[in-house]
């Protein structure tokens, strides 16, 4: 089940939270809903649409996700397998990092310097295939996770 917590943030001088290099935003570590929710607020631009999308789509695909923002980066796993998914903003996309990648099919398309890791980017103007990254999700979600 997901932890509830509050998430703070770094403020700049506008009261919102600093982005940092590419855009992603500086948001406090904390587990639970609340600082995920406070990231995908502070995603610049369309990222925050895409942000709400996603999330809501990772909590139809796995019921009870754990969620928390370390690193500056929401991550989403099952309790006691660790992380299956990290999400990360840059300038011009939207990074998904599925930890365990390596083991899902079909691939998602961006290789990582390690091994086990696939990325997956979410541009602007993509036409998102909902079914395809729910069954990456699954599957990820089903696979032993990544525990720092």
């Amino acid at each position: 089940m997901a932890r509830k917590a509050s998430g703070g943030s770094a403020k700049g001088g506008t009261g919102q939270p600093v982005l940092l290099s590419g855009g992603n935003p500086q948001i406090a570590k904390g587990d639970g809903d609340g600082p995920v929710q406070a990231y995908i607020a502070a995603m610049p631009g369309w990222k925050s649409e895409a942000g709400r999308r996603l999330d809501a789509l990772i909590e139809r695909a796995v019921p009870g996700v754990r969620k928390a923002v370390k690193w500056n980066s929401p991550l989403y796993g099952v309790e006691g397998q660790g992380w299956f998914l990290g999400v990360h903003c840059f300038t011009r996309y939207i990074k998904l990092a599925f930890f365990r990648g390596a083991a899902l099919r079909p691939l998602p398309p961006v290789e990582s310097k390690d091994k086990d890791t696939r990325y997956f980017h979410i541009h602007e103007d993509d036409a998102l295939d909902e079914d395809a990254l729910a069954d990456w999700i699954r599957q990820a979600a089903a696979l032993p996770g990544w525990v720092p």
